[in-house]
C-alpha cells in the first residue's frame, strides 16, 4: 500500500491534492431550491457570560485550548442535533447539490468499517494512522463506499461532510454554522468548566453517554456503548440545553478558521475567530475517540482540517440568529 501524509491524528486532510473540484455556492435567489427560514424544532439559548476553554492537563496544549477565559455570547438558536441523512437527502433533492467527496470522487473512512474484499483493494493508507484509507466514492449516501447505504441510518448524523458543504446546507435552510464559542457555550449546557456536557465522569452510574471507542484503539472495538460507528443524532440523553451528542459521535464543524493562539488575543464578546486561515476548527469529538489516542471528546476540546475536507466521522449542525427583540425570552 502507498501511504500519504497526516494533517491531524483525528480529521484527515485533503491538502495537498490535485483534484480540486471548481467550487459550488447556493443562489439565494432561487425560490425554489432556497428552503423558507424556520426556527422550528431549534434551542433557544438565552447568552451571557460563560468559562469558555480549560487549564486542565488533559488538554492539548498545541491545539490552543487554554487559557480558561470568560467569554460573552448573545442569545442565539442552536439545532438539538446534528443534520441527519434524512435532511441532507431533503437538501439533495431540492437543489441537486453535490458535495466534495462526490466531486472529489474520494474520501476517508476508517478501516474498520470496510468489508474484508474492500479492504483488499485499498492502495494508499495514512502515513502514521494507517486505519484511515482513501476510498473511491465514500460518499454521504454510501459511508464506506460503493456497496454501502444509508437506508437503515436515515435518522444518523449525515457524514463526509466538507465546511463548504455544511455552509451551503445551512445558506438554504437559512441558518450558519455556529462559531466556536457558541459551540462550547451550547456543550457545557450550564456547568460550569466540566469536562463533559454531563459533569466531570465519564459514566453515569456505569452507563455510557456518548458513543467513542471503547477496547483497544484501532485494534478492538468492544461496542460497550452499543455502536460501532455512528449512532443515531438523538441518541443517549440530551444535556441540560436539550442537545445531543456534543461529545462523541461526528466531529462538528464550527464557523471559525483555526488559530492555536487567538484565545490569547481575541475578542471576549461573541468571538468570530481569525479574518482569515488555512483550517476550519472542528468540536466534539467522534465514535473513533479514546483517550488513550484522540481525548477530544471533551467539551474543550478542539481540532481542524482543511474546508474542502470530509471524513467517515465528520458531520455538523445548524446554528441561527435572533432576529428580532420579540425572540428574546
Amino acid at each position: 500500500m502507498n501511504q500519504i501524509q497526516q494533517q491531524c491524528c483525528c480529521s484527515m486532510s485533503r491538502s495537498g491534492s490535485t483534484e480540486a473540484p471548481a467550487q459550488q455556492t447556493m443562489n439565494r435567489t432561487t425560490t425554489q431550491t432556497v428552503k423558507r427560514p424556520t426556527r422550528e424544532g431549534m434551542v433557544y439559548l438565552a447568552g451571557g457570560e460563560f468559562l469558555m476553554g480549560t487549564f486542565s492537563n488533559e488538554g492539548f496544549p498545541t491545539d490552543g485550548e487554554g487559557p480558561v477565559r470568560k467569554i460573552t455570547v448573545s442569545p442565539f438558536y442552536i439545532d438539538p442535533c446534528t443534520v441527519t441523512n434524512r435532511e441532507f437527502a431533503e437538501f439533495v433533492s431540492s437543489t441537486g447539490y453535490k458535495t466534495e467527496a462526490e466531486r472529489f470522487g474520494w474520501s476517508f473512512v476508517f478501516y474498520g468499517l470496510l468489508s474484508e474484499e474492500q479492504y483488499k483493494k485499498v492502495e494508499r493508507v495514512v502515513q502514521g494512522v494507517p486505519w484511515w484509507v482513501p476510498i473511491s466514492n465514500a460518499i454521504w449516501s454510501q459511508p464506506e463506499g460503493p456497496g454501502s447505504t444509508i437506508e437503515d441510518r436515515m435518522d444518523h448524523p449525515v457524514v463526509h461532510i466538507s465546511w463548504n458543504d455544511a455552509n451551503a446546507y445551512c445558506e438554504w435552510a437559512g441558518k450558519r454554522l455556529p462559531t466556536e464559542a457558541e459551540w462550547e457555550y451550547a456543550a457545557r449546557g450550564g456547568l460550569v468548566q466540566k469536562r463533559f456536557p454531563w459533569g466531570d465522569d465519564l459514566l453515569i452510574d456505569g452507563q455510557h453517554q456518548c458513543n467513542i471507542w471503547q477496547g483497544e484503539f484501532p485494534k478492538q472495538n468492544t461496542i460497550e456503548d452499543g455502536y460501532e460507528g455512528t449512532a443515531p443524532a438523538k441518541s443517549f440523553a440530551p444535556n441540560d440545553y436539550g442537545l445531543y451528542n456534543m461529545s462523541g459521535n461526528v466531529w462538528e464543524w464550527c464557523a471559525d478558521w483555526f488559530s492555536r493562539s487567538v484565545h490569547t488575543r481575541g475578542g471576549r464578546n461573541n468571538p468570530k475567530g481569525p479574518r482569515k486561515g488555512h483550517e476550519k476548527v472542528l468540536k466534539g469529538g467522534s465514535y473513533l475517540c479514546h483517550e488513550s489516542y484522540c481525548n477530544r471528546y471533551r467539551v474543550a476540546a478542539r481540532t481542524k482540517n482543511t474546508p474542502d475536507s470530509s471524513t467517515g466521522h465528520g458531520g455538523f449542525r445548524c446554528a441561527a440568529d435572533v432576529r428580532d427583540e420579540n425572540e428574546a425570552k
